[in-house]
Formats: structure tokens, C-alpha cells, sequence
């Protein structure tokens, strides 16, 4: 028997729009910078660069997550035409040196067993890339399997599991004889003395998730004299260069790092992986090398934290939350990596936008004996707010109450402090919540049986810390230069920071350049990540533009004998006290026959904060209300996704197709993990679905039939003309918000992700 989707033949119906290059203004929506180019298939990325004389990369890896390595021999492999080296751990200086933005423990090759499946124990270079495949088969591995292995959070917790890291590695740490990195503990009032009418507590479940990023990790490297060249996919291009200059004892001067834009990121792209590899590759063999990882490979390299988060929440009669109990365990892997960032920022923020009076709070960072989990869009916030939504949802029901009620009766109102310390909410998050509300049709008939609406909410912090600078160059024939660390990996960067330059310095957006990638060039900044670009970036640009027009003011009192107090230079025009001229006049009389050019400088820096748990206060919150109506097929489990609403309080939005075009992909996004997606793992840790046959991302058949995304704009954010970042927040509440739609039409509750037909097909059953 046919689904329910027998009639969806795919797509949302959706209302575009947009604007032609000509128009440059803040809040119009000209075409994005190299939109073309990747759209059309010319944008040239890691994989399409092609160096001279460069040797091929294979990995090899054990079909094993937990083996002891008893020896390596690479004869045969030394014997293909076109080998010119075979890498493992004992080549490597000694002790194998540990990279890692905070905690070092990653080493560069597998060292005496390895700690996960399709760790990598040895690598390969060749003249060809079949050369190296040969090769990298041909490296004969003896190891002893070992038995048990940490797959899940209780074998973490659990003191007779074996060990993940040597505590050797973790010296000083008083938990390194567990496999629990840290705990994290937040809390304010006092949860065992809180009075409540109602207690809900039941425990949620969130899979693991692969990035899964149109375009797989690259990395090259080369000798460059008495330095290093690097090329990788990175959304940080100067953190990758402190790992190389650290680990080869080289000064940041003799490492530069290209960084072309990549074909997406979502975080998996953060942090360097296999780019330490590729240095002592090519530093040993004297020549550059190439490594592109397969979409196999990418699973065993990058992904989301799978968690259990235990959720209590205590209600007093007319839905006021009394308190909130939290205890949120986040699967990491084997190494750190940002893991333990993640677990912290987003345990922080448990109770999420709602006043809670009394608070306790513990998020733990585990170890396991799987791919090492890194950042992912929504920084471990939708694993919080899948857990805290759903249960907020089953006190609204208990207690009956309305869950849009319930939800306005508990946030925090603007301007007011909701986590003690920390920044005051930071927009009128209600007015998100009714428009979401409105835009779904809530309290309105439902046009068919098995149907149901749902609605929740999710909030993450920006950065808690940052330093962007950016230079602008306003040439002698009017074009300007941008240049900006930040990495454009498809969410439009380049588009932003030239409106900005194009409002500030009234140039057209087609006489504008904006150059990133090249840390030989650019300027210092942070990371790309925490939907900081717009804010952080987009401010130090801001900034090099005013620095540029003070300069036109200097030019000009200089050239027409005016006090500088009395011109005014803005979006192109210098304004003297009896006329007005063109900024391109000035400077080209400014500048002379010799030519040139004026060179404006801008910074933004978020300093730490060394008293608060995070190192900052959030610089800006991302609030989202997501709402469904969806229909459910109680014969076959099946969800028909009928309406998705997503909106998001944006501050102001720079480009408004822009922010929907984020707004869209997160929410597309957040169905994956919602109804399909998840990396599984069989008794001995090895991944079962290493690829897109067996492992599902939406595609345009499972799009909602209707999609809308709607933007508050009140101007109140700490960016450029009141902007907020945006791009993670229309993630965050996607599953809730459908659970609580399944649960409204059928009855059942489903507490574990993803939704998949065969889980609530069985959680029918068991109501039935």
C-alpha cells in the first residue's frame, strides 16, 4: 500500500524574491557574489587545483574501531610503480606529535591501536591516484582486535568500560581514569527547595549525524623554501596556520594557508583534520601532495555529537516553570577536538530564552570509540532544545494548557536579564512566537484527520569572544578591494561585506572585489563559525570604510581649505559647506598625477572575559520559532511534512533573500536529523552506512509542500545597522516542533530521533 506521500511529488511551494547587480543598498537583494560560478559548476575548489609535480594521497585505515597494532609492513606497497613514500606513526617524530585547538590528543597517525573505525594508521603517496589506491591496499596491518569498545553513553558512564584515551595523555586531570573529559556545571537558585504543582522528566535521545557537505574534505601541501604552503577546505584559515607553524617549530611567517571557498561547511570544516598529515607528507617527500577524501571517508572524519539529555522540568499550576533540571550527556568520540566547546556552550544554554528561577545544570563531555565529533550547525543546541522543547510540550498537555501559551507565558521579555550575568535577551521574542503562530494557522481547523500542528523554540548565543580586521582599498578609478579572513563556504559573505562598502562609500557592487583565502594577503581574523560574519566581520569592515572616509575628509579640507568639522562624507559624496563633490573626484585630485590609492583599516575585537564560564557574554542571541502542521499515516508511520514556518528575529536584514536562503537551509537541514538521518554503528563500532547509499539527507521529495520563512527586523542588534547574525537559529527547533505535530495527531510521543516511519509506526503499535 501506497504512503501518504504517493501524491507529494517534491518541492516546497515558495515565494522568491530578488533584485538585479545594480542594486547595492543595505536591505535590497542584488545577485550574490559567485553565485554563478557555483551554481554552475565553475567555482573552483581544493579538489580542482592542480599543482605540479604533485604525489596522490591514499589513508589507510582499519575495517576495525578498536584494535591494538601489532605491526606495519609496507613492502609490497613500496614495490607499486610510483610510490615515492609510505608514512606511519614511527616515521613521524617521537613522540607522534597531538594537535587540537585546546586539548592536544590527536595524533597525526594512529599511535599503538586505534580509537575509532577508519582511524588512520598509515599513509600512502604516488605519482597517480591509482598508484597510491594499490598501495594504500597493499600495506599489511597486523593488529589483535580488542574486545568491548565505548559506543554509547552508558558504556561511557560506565567505570568497567576500557579506557578511550591513556590518561597519560591527560595528566593533572582528576577524571583521566574515566572516559568522562569534563563536566560542566551551571546553576543558579536552589532546584531541590523550588515548589511545583507538576514535575515532567523523561529523557530524550538525539542521533549521530554526519556533515555531509556537497563538497568533501581536500587538503594539499608543498614545501615553500624554508616554510610550508598549505591548501585546505578550512572555515578557518589562521587557525590552521598556528597548527602547521606549532607542530613543525616553524613562525607563522613561513606557513601560508590558501583557503578557497568551500563547497559548504556547517562547522565539520572548522578545525584541521588531516592537514598536519599532509605537512610531513610533503616536507619528507620534498614535493607537494594531494589528498580529497571520498564521501566514505568524510563519515570517518567529521560529525555531530550524539546525546542523551535527561530533561526536568517543574510547573506550577498555571504553566510558569518553577525549575529546571538538566543533565546532558554528549557522545564526542575519540578525540576532542571542539567537543568539549560545544558541550559547554550549549549546556549553558539549556533552559534556553525561557525566566527560570531555579536552575541545575550538568553537561558532560564523553569519550567513545567512535569518528571524533566537531562542530555542527547549532553548536550542540539542537540537542538541548530537542530535549527541553519536548518536555515542555508534555507539561503543557498535562497540565492543559496551550503550547503557544505556555511558551509566551515563560519567555524572557527584552531587555531583560534571563541567565544571571549574562547578556539581557536581546529581542522581543514573543512577537517572533505570535507571527510563527499566525503563519501555521494555530487554534484554526484542521483540514484533515491525522493531522496536527506543533510549535517550538530554540536560542543560541553568537560568539562569546572574537577579533576580525578587515582593509578596504578605495582605488584612483573609484573600485574598491575587500579583504576580509573571513571563509565564504556558501552563506554569502562576499554579497555582505561589498553592500556594506557599497552604502558606506557609494560604490557600485560591480566595481567592488572582495578577496579571502590567503592568509599570505588578508588580514587576521578569528573563524568563520557562531554566525559571527555579518557582526563581527561586517563591523571591522564598517570600520575600514569610515577609517576611508575620514581620510577623504583629511584629503578634502587639505585640497578646498575646509575645516574637516565642517565636511561630511557619506555613500560617495564629500559634502563641503557650498558644494558637494563626488568621493572619486576628490581622491583622484587627492592622489595626484602618481596615482594610488587610500588603504582603510578596521577592527572589531570581543575581549575575554576571564570571570565568566564562557570566556564572554554573548555577543547577540539567534531566537527562532519554528511551527508545523504535518499528517501522519498511521498504517505505515509515515510523516506528510503539509506546512514548515520558520522565523527568525534577525535585528535587520543586510540582504533579505540572503537571510531567507540561510533561513531555508537550516530548516531543510534540520529534517535530516529529524526524520532520517543517522550514522549507525554495529556491536563493534564499525560505521554500517558509510555513504549516500545507505545513509539519507533530505532530498527535494521530502521538502515540506508549503514553506515559509518570515524575518522580524527591529534594528536592535549590536552589528551594522542593527543587524544580528543569522544562519543556525532556523535549525534549532525542527524537531520538536515536528514531534510535538505528530504527538497533536496522534496521541503518541516519540522521545527518541530521528522520526523514522518504522519508529512511530512501532510507537502506534505500543499505544494501541
Amino acid at each position: 500500500m501506497r504512503g501518504i506521500r504517493a501524491d507529494h511529488r517534491g518541492g516546497a511551494h515558495r515565494r522568491r524574491n530578488g533584485g538585479a547587480m545594480s542594486c547595492n543598498g543595505i536591505g535590497s537583494s542584488p545577485r550574490r557574489f559567485g553565485g554563478l560560478r557555483r551554481v554552475t559548476g565553475a567555482q573552483e575548489y581544493v579538489g580542482d587545483i592542480r599543482l605540479a609535480d604533485v604525489l596522490h594521497v591514499k589513508l589507510v585505515r582499519l575495517d576495525r574501531a578498536r584494535a591494538r597494532i601489532l605491526s606495519i609492513d609496507a613492502t609490497a606497497a613500496k614495490q607499486v610503480p610510483g610510490v615515492r613514500l609510505v608514512l606511519t606513526a614511527a616515521d613521524l617524530p617521537q613522540p607522534v606529535p597531538r594537535f587540537g585547538p585546546k586539548f592536544k590528543d590527536r595524533p597525526i597517525l594512529a599511535v599503538g591501536e586505534t580509537k575509532y573505525h577508519g582511524e588512520p594508521v598509515a599513509a600512502v603517496a604516488a605519482e597517480t591516484r591509482d598508484a597510491a589506491e594499490e598501495a594504500a591496499r597493499l600495506v599489511h596491518v597486523e593488529y589483535e582486535v580488542l574486545d568491548g569498545g565505548v559506543f554509547g553513553v552508558a558504556a561511557a558512564l560506565d567505570p568497567a568500560s576500557p579506557l578511550v584515551q591513556d590518561h597519560a595523555i591527560r595528566p593533572n586531570d582528576p577524571l583521566a581514569d574515566t572516559n568522562i573529559l569534563r563536566e560542566h556545571r551551571f546553576g543558579w537558585g536552589d532546584v531541590d527547595a523550588a515548589a511545583a504543582d507538576l514535575v515532567v522528566e523523561n529523557t530524550y535521545s538525539f542521533p549521530m549525524v554526519t556533515h555531509f557537505t556537497i563538497e568533501p574534505h581536500g587538503f594539499m601541501a608543498a614545501p615553500d623554501g624554508d616554510g610550508i604552503t598549505v591548501w585546505s577546505s578550512i572555515q578557518h584559515p589562521y587557525l590552521l596556520q598556528k597548527t602547521i607553524a606549532e607542530l613543525l617549530d616553524l613562525p607563522l611567517a613561513k606557513v601560508r594557508v590558501f583557503a578557497p571557498d568551500p563547497g559548504g561547511g556547517f562547522g565539520g570544516k572548522q578545525i584541521p583534520k588531516y592537514e598536519p598529515l599532509l605537512a610531513f607528507m610533503a616536507l619528507r617527500a620534498g614535493r607537494p601532495v594531494r589528498l580529497i577524501l571520498t564521501l566514505a571517508e568524510t563519515f570517518q572524519a567529521v560529525r555531530r555529537a550524539a546525546t542523551e539529555v535527561r530533561f526536568r522540568t517543574g510547573f506550577l499550576s498555571d504553566g510558569t516553570i518553577a525549575f529546571q533540571d538538566v543533565e546532558a550527556n554528549f557522545l564526542i568520540g575519540a578525540y576532542v577536538d571542539i567537543a568539549d566547546r560545544v558541550v559547554g556552550k550549549a549546556s549553558y544554554l539549556a533552559c534556553g530564552p525561557y525566566r527560570v528561577p531555579a536552575v541545575r545544570i550538568m553537561g558532560r563531555t564523553l569519550l567513545s570509540h567512535t569518528t571524533p565529533s566537531t562542530a555542527f550547525r547549532g553548536f550542540g543546541i539542537p540537542q538541548i532544545t530537542w530535549a527541553r522543547e519536548s518536555n515542555i510540550d508534555e507539561g503543557a498537555r498535562a497540565l492543559g494548557i496551550d503550547r503557544v501559551e505556555i511558551r509566551l507565558r515563560n519567555l524572557a521579555r527584552h531587555g531583560e536579564t534571563f541567565i544571571p550575568g549574562d547578556t539581557p535577551a536581546d529581542g522581543d521574542w514573543s512577537q517572533t512566537v505570535r507571527k510563527a503562530a499566525e503563519l501555521i494557522g494555530w487554534g484554526t481547523p484542521l483540514a484533515a484527520p491525522k493531522r496536527g500542528r506543533g510549535l517550538a523554540v530554540g536560542l543560541k548565543s553568537g560568539p562569546t569572544t572574537g577579533l576580525s580586521y578587515s582593509t578596504v582599498r578605495f582605488l584612483a578609478d573609484g573600485s574598491a578591494l575587500v579583504l576580509s579572513g573571513t571563509s565564504d563556504m556558501g552563506q554569502g559573505a562576499r554579497t555582505v561585506f561589498a553592500q556594506i562598502v557599497s552604502e558606506e562609500l557609494g560604490i557600485p557592487l560591480d566595481r567592488i572585489s572582495v578577496i579571502m583565502g590567503d592568509t599570505g594577503v588578508i588580514p587576521y581574523d578569528q573563524q568563520t563559525s557562531a554566525s559571527r560574519s555579518s557582526v563581527l566581520m561586517g563591523t571591522a569592515v564598517l570600520r575600514a570604510c569610515q577609517d576611508i572616509q575620514a581620510k577623504l575628509r583629511a584629503m578634502a579640507s587639505r585640497l578646498y581649505e575646509v575645516d574637516e568639522s565642517e565636511i561630511v562624507v557619506e555613500r560617495g559624496v564629500v559634502r563641503l559647506p557650498a558644494r558637494e563633490l563626488c568621493a572619486v573626484d576628490v581622491l583622484q585630485s587627492g592622489l595626484g598625477r602618481l596615482g594610488g590609492e587610500i588603504v582603510g583599516n578596521g577592527e572589531m575585537r570581543k575581549d575575554v572575559e576571564p570571570d565568566h564560564p564562557l570566556g564572554g557574554t554573548a555577543a547577540f542571541f539567534e531566537f527562532n520559532c519554528t511551527a508545523f502542521e504535518a499528517e501522519v499515516d498511521e498504517e505505515t508511520g509515515e510523516i506528510l511534512l503539509v506546512r514548515h514556518v520558520t522565523v527568525s528575529d534577525v535585528g535587520r536584514a543586510l540582504n533579505p533573500l540572503q537571510v531567507e536562503g540561510q533561513d531555508d537551509g537550516a530548516a531543510i537541514m534540520g529534517l535530516g536529523h529529524t526524520l532520517m538521518e543517522h550514522v549507525l554503528l554495529d556491536g563493534s563500532g564499525r560505521i554500517r552506512n558509510l555513504g549516500a547509499l545507505d545513509y539519507r539527507i533530505p532530498t527535494i521529495k521530502d521538502l515540506p509542500l508549503e514553506l515559509t520563512s518570515a524575518m522580524i527586523e527591529n534594528a536592535d542588534g549590536p552589528g551594522p545597522y542593527g543587524i544580528k547574525g543569522i544562519s543556525e537559529g532556523a535549525l534549532l527547533a525542527v524537531s520538536p516542533a515536528l514531534a510535538s505535530a505528530v504527538t497533536d495527531a496522534t496521541g503518541v510521543v516519540i522521545r527518541d530521533l530521528p522520526l523514522t516511519p518504522e519508529r512511530v509506526w512501532r510507537a502506534l503499535e505500543e499505544m494501541r
